[in-house]
């Protein structure tokens, strides 16, 4: 990173691409400073496009699935000597299929990735803010978080633990200056579905998806008005998940089984 700046400090994870990477644009464009951090190589390519734009950038290529990738990341953002005042929990995985057939490795995997690391790296995040009485914490959900998830249990059993996690935490500091926003997107137009090997789905093939971009924007523009919630992306997105309000758990995971469920090859 450059010499230090009059700007604010923005963590993103799971920046390499996808929403996380068009929300570290969306901070860069609003002259933040970053650290953006992710597991694969492509970050390099990341914080450089990034760093075009005039702003400075500390890339951070780490597992956050692991505990030492937290305290690696951590440990990075201290050894700048500035506070952040906004951090993007955003890192995440999915595994698509019937849970009877899927890899437990991976599942735990997404376990420790989509919710430990959450908690692990917002207890740090959360301290200092309090500490200083000043931050703002954006954590991706999913529209998929009040779904019972069939044929993606694991993954939206996960996202239903980090939104109630992140509202818990909102409440918790409502008598203090540091906001905490939930991020909810629909199916969205990224490398998810090929990576949860989600290709032969429905929702998988669909191209009804949402912009990365549309997503992103939605929820720095929601995080920065302390807003509890963004359900982000497209109208029918957002009429999804006020509708999901009312219908029965078993109706939401009949819908999601004719999303999530992989067609049968002829």
């Amino acid at each position: 990173m450059d010499a230090p700046t009059t700007r604010p400090l923005a963590l993103v994870t799971g920046a390499s691409s996808g929403i996380g990477l068009e929300l570290a644009k969306q901070f860069a464009a609003n002259d933040f400073d970053l650290v953006i951090c992710a597991e694969d190589a492509d970050l390099a390519d990341a914080a450089a496009g990034i760093a075009a734009s005039g702003v400075s950038v500390e890339a951070v290529q780490a597992d956050l699935s692991t505990a030492d990738g937290v305290e690696q990341l951590y440990a990075r953002i201290a050894a700048l000597g500035r506070p952040l005042d906004v951090a993007a929990l955003n890192a995440g995985i999915g595994a698509g299929g019937a849970f009877v057939d899927t890899d437990l490795e991976q599942e735990l995997e997404l376990i420790d990735l989509n919710v430990r690391s959450t908690v692990h790296l917002a207890k740090y995040v959360v301290r200092d803010m309090v500490a200083r009485d000043q931050g703002r914490i954006l954590v991706t959900s999913s529209i998929g978080a009040a779904i019972p998830g069939a044929f993606h249990a694991v993954y939206n059993a996960s996202k239903s633990f980090v939104q109630s996690f992140a509202l818990a935490l909102r409440n918790e500091l409502k008598e203090t200056e540091v906001t905490v926003t939930v991020l909810m997107p629909g199916p969205t137009d990224t490398e998810f579905f090929e990576r949860a090997d989600m290709l032969d789905t429905p929702i998988g093939s669909s191209d009804a998806k949402d912009d990365a971009a549309d997503v992103a924007r939605d929820g720095f523009e929601a995080l920065m008005a302390g807003k509890e919630r963004a359900v982000a992306g497209s109208l029918s997105t957002k009429l999804q998940g006020r509708g999901s309000r009312f219908l029965p758990d078993s109706a939401k995971a009949a819908m999601h089984r004719r999303m999530a469920e992989p067609t049968e090859s002829e």
